[in-house]
């Protein structure tokens, strides 16, 4: 039986002072909205996400993503029973059950969701998530009686005894399509706020005669992000759990606390990243490779054996094969560098293929954007590029060939040739002392004036 996800993304978030939809903030390099969907990735059904401020902006990311989402527009916001009515036309004869996840509540984890859909499938009509909470401040109550939920009062509403409850309600729910689409359109708006909860799905549930049940879950899942100050504490969740899993995975991280990991960063068993690194997304590092301090990544992918860094950047299509060495300050962009090829100093390298067992010296750019275009360079097996040597694209330097240090290279360079392309040396005798000997005159001239 399929399971659909509707994932409520409508939130205006005021109270994080941004122009930005509160769901496209981001944790690990990825939307918020974002890691909730991966919570549900196991689900087999329709994914539809209810979006609100910030709409087209929401879609557009969404639909980025994956391309089986459907996006549905709640024009006025007038609660989270409301925002289901909306999703019921992308559902209607779905069958099946349906999830219920929000946007700003990241970390929802896949056993969590398969723990309900056991008590659904031991009988349950509904199921709600709970949680018990250390401040449960202003969450909705739980009211149990024995396994069975009674009902879900927001704190609002709630009676002093309700409010001394620390059972809360997470938001989260599951149930059949159908039921959960006909309790959601029969939720009223008689509370305080004026609102249609889908919390009162409990009690219509049980008025019908239905099995409402809850499970509960750590609290750290349920972290939703209201505030700047709730996202850069859910960026801390992140990370820590992060670290802990590449250490798991056998990767050696020198000063875990410093590192900083994006939602899919990959990292083999026997790497090591020292101090100070940042994985931006789309990194993939290989075996045994070494990152080295203050580098930033993102983008790239680095195979087994080679050393980036310290101080190094590699950004989106940097491609750096097997034992290659990248050394401080250099930069690689949408460029491949050859197995075991080095380029070690203050170098750029952008849209270029670098050979094998090519060294690359210090200071060396590769001219690739002449204001519109950007243009490719090509540079072969074994040749050594001297330092300073400016790679004017288009241009290809043949297998093992030579640039002699301070070229600028505007033409092809054939296998195994030496290119020299700057001005002759001239010595004028004794220029230098004339010249100073002339300003330092002008300079007491003038002293003596003022």
């Amino acid at each position: 039986m399929s399971t659909h996800l509707i994932l409520l993304a409508a939130g205006e978030g005021s109270r994080m002072l941004s122009d930005r939809p509160k769901v496209l903030h981001e944790i690990g390099g990825a939307p918020l909205f974002a890691h909730a969907l991966a919570s549900a990735s196991g689900l087999e059904g329709f994914r539809v996400i209810v979006v609100g401020h910030g709409g087209d902006a929401v879609r557009k990311a969404a639909e980025a993503m994956e391309e089986d989402i459907v996006v549905v527009e709640q024009t006025e916001r007038l609660g989270t029973a409301h925002a289901v009515t909306v999703a019921a036309g992308a559902l209607a004869d779905a069958g099946g059950d349906t999830l219920l996840l929000y946007g700003d509540t990241p970390f929802i984890r896949p056993g969590t969701i398969e723990a309900m859909q056991a008590a659904r499938g031991r009988g349950a009509d509904v199921v709600f998530l709970g949680f018990e909470a250390a401040d449960p401040a202003r969450y909705g109550r739980m009211v149990m009686q024995g396994d069975i939920l009674l009902k879900i009062v927001e704190f609002k509403d709630a009676s002093e005894a309700e409010r001394a409850i620390t059972l809360c309600n997470s938001g989260v729910v599951l149930a059949s399509t159908d039921t959960l689409l006909r309790l959601a359109g029969s939720v009223g708006n008689d509370n305080a706020a004026g609102e249609y909860y889908l919390t009162d799905i409990a009690e219509l549930a049980r008025a019908e005669g239905l099995r409402v049940e809850a499970v509960t879950c750590d609290e750290d899942e349920t972290l939703g992000i209201n505030t700047r100050a709730d996202l850069a504490a859910a960026e801390a969740v992140f990370q820590a759990a992060k670290r802990a899993e590449m250490l798991e995975m056998g990767v050696t991280l020198v000063a875990p606390d410093t590192v900083h990991f994006a939602h899919d960063t990959h990292i083999g068993r026997d790497a090591l990243v020292e101090p100070f690194v940042v994985f931006g997304p789309g990194v993939t590092v290989e075996t045994g490779a070494t990152i080295r301090a203050f580098s930033h990544l993102e983008g790239c992918h680095v195979s087994g054996g080679a050393i980036v860094g310290p101080y190094a950047r590699l950004r989106p299509g940097a491609e750096i094969a097997n034992n290659a060495h990248i050394g401080n300050f250099v930069e690689i962009k949408n460029s491949e560098v050859g197995e075991g090829a080095k380029v070690n100093h203050l170098s750029y390298i952008g849209d270029a293929g670098i050979g094998a067992r090519t060294n690359i010296g210090a200071g060396t750019i590769t001219c690739n954007y002449d204001g519109v275009f950007k243009h490719r360079t090509e540079v072969g097996e074994g040749v050594f590029i001297g330092s300073n040597t400016m790679l004017v694209a288009p241009v290809t330097v043949g297998d093992h060939a030579m640039t002699a240090t301070g070229s600028v290279v505007t033409m092809n360079v054939p296998a195994g040739d030496l290119a020299v392309a700057r001005s002759r040396q001239v010595n004028k005798a004794g220029f230098a002392r004339r010249f100073f000997d002339k300003l330092r005159a002008a300079k007491a001239a003038q002293q003596q004036k003022g």
